[in-house]
């Protein structure tokens, strides 16, 4: 049997590690190399790529994407895909899911991992339809926290909803890492035993679990995990790619992996990782092991990006008690499971709620919208004291959100004559439009200033 590995620095380990900062320049060259070494998938765009690329890296994420397609001819690229969400924080009318999908299958997306943070799977249906539409591989994830509304049976009730979508394969994700061994064994056997697609875990670092639970996972046979080459693992990111490789093939299974091209690998990452460690930018915090987070399951990215805030608001002084309302403020919200958005929303809050003294004297407007109904049907109930200081008298929706939205692809796009270029820049806008609005000037001016420079060199 082989184990398919999917390694993770040029996204989740990027995100988790260093916010994702990491621009296209720091990895341009062993993008080849990545390409020689046997890896089932490189994941590479989605998550919050697309967001860091036009708000601090000052680049065309869409272009990104092309200039890594032109370098990997043998790997398939993968992203992650938030469903109704995309790559943004909100959910986006229908006409606008199936145009980014089907711009990012054509810019050279192979395999769509696509999750709703409320495990509500009407919000990745549009979505995955359209993969299924545009001939890619459509692979559905389940969410997976631990609460007490959370269990064995309910996750494989969902893998089995999921397979009945269409999928191709079911990503059960884990983004605290904070999946024992033994929940690991139980619920991938579950599966293996009621669904019929591949099924492949996701987890991280940041609890010390990740490895052990993925080695249970793969007897309980379990088709594909998620690493990070060794210079940019462990912490907040994913288990060693080099570590797990030896361990797969000590158990007796395959993973198509080349160590002497491993080992090129890390060696260049490594010097990249130095310079972000002298840099400031890799805190050393995201780079050890949180036991707590096995109490307040925080994701690796969530956990960079909360003591980025609190620093920037000179209040990492905060940081534990920040920790310690976060839970508490998502047994409020009904126990949804902490990935982006949700964890964001749930962390701002708990950090509001702290910084300002008082439990919700400001609720965010995205909580907000969570408690009217629109991110999706809640995995518990909701504090119904907070639902009538947000509510009052009114009922939440109970339709899917989307259902309430008008297209607007083609509106924006007229709007946008003069300053989108293509489709990918109208997408870019609708997700960013602020951000995507300064950075179309910026390389505006960019431009100008190279074609005046080469006019006067000659």
């Amino acid at each position: 049997m082989k184990v398919n590995i999917t390694e993770t620095v040029l996204r989740d380990a990027n995100q988790s590690l260093i916010a994702t900062r990491m621009p296209f320049s720091d990895f341009e060259s062993i993008l080849e190399i990545l390409d020689q070494a046997g890896y089932y998938s490189l994941e590479c765009w989605g998550g919050a790529t697309f967001d860091s690329c036009l708000r601090y890296l000052n680049e065309d994420p869409w272009e990104r994407l092309r200039k890594i397609k032109s370098k990997v001819k043998n790997t398939k690229l993968q992203m992650l895909l938030r469903g109704q969400n995309l790559l943004g924080y909100k959910h986006y009318p229908d006409d606008v899911v199936r145009k980014f999908v089907e711009h990012a299958a054509l810019n050279g997306i192979d395999i769509f991992r696509i999750f709703d943070a409320l495990n509500d799977f009407r919000n990745i249906q549009v979505a995955l339809d359209e993969v299924l539409k545009q001939g890619k591989h459509a692979q559905g994830c389940i969410c997976y926290t631990i609460s007490p509304i959370h269990s064995i049976e309910k996750y494989t009730e969902m893998g089995k909803q999921l397979e009945s979508m269409g999928v191709h394969s079911i990503c059960i994700k884990d983004m605290a890492g904070i999946m024992s061994p033994k929940e690991a064994y139980e619920l991938i056997k579950a599966l293996k035993e009621n669904v019929n697609v591949p099924v492949v875990l996701h987890t991280h670092s940041t609890t010390g679990l990740g490895p052990i639970t993925y080695a249970k996972a793969i007897e309980a046979g379990c088709d594909g995990i998620d690493t990070a080459i060794s210079s940019f693992s462990n912490g907040t990111s994913q288990p060693p790619t080099e570590t797990l490789n030896y361990v797969i093939k000590q158990m007796g299974f395959e993973t198509g992996l080349n160590e002497s091209i491993l080992k090129k690998i890390n060696d260049y990452f490594k010097t990249i990782r130095t310079s972000y460690i002298s840099s400031g930018l890799m805190d050393p915090y995201v780079m050890g092991t949180e036991t707590d987070a096995l109490i307040y399951q925080i994701p690796g990215g969530m956990l960079s990006n909360l003591i980025s805030q609190l620093k920037s608001q000179n209040a990492i002084d905060k940081l534990e008690e920040v920790l310690t309302e976060t839970p508490r403020v998502r047994e409020d919200l009904g126990f949804p499971p902490l990935v982006t958005p949700m964890s964001q929303m749930v962390g701002v809050q708990a950090a509001v709620n702290v910084l300002s003294g008082e439990r919700y004297k400001t609720i965010s407007k995205e909580v907000k919208a969570y408690i009217k109904g629109e991110y999706g049907k809640t995995p518990g109930e909701i504090n119904p004291e907070l639902i009538k200081k947000v509510l009052g008298d009114t009922k939440p929706m109970t339709i899917r959100f989307a259902d309430t939205l008008e297209p607007i692809f083609e509106k924006t796009k007229n709007d946008l004559k003069g300053l989108a270029r293509n489709d990918e820049d109208v997408l870019s806008y609708i997700a960013f439009p602020q951000i995507a609005e300064e950075f179309f000037r910026q390389r505006e001016e960019r431009e100008s200033k190279t074609v005046y420079y080469t006019i006067t060199k000659k």
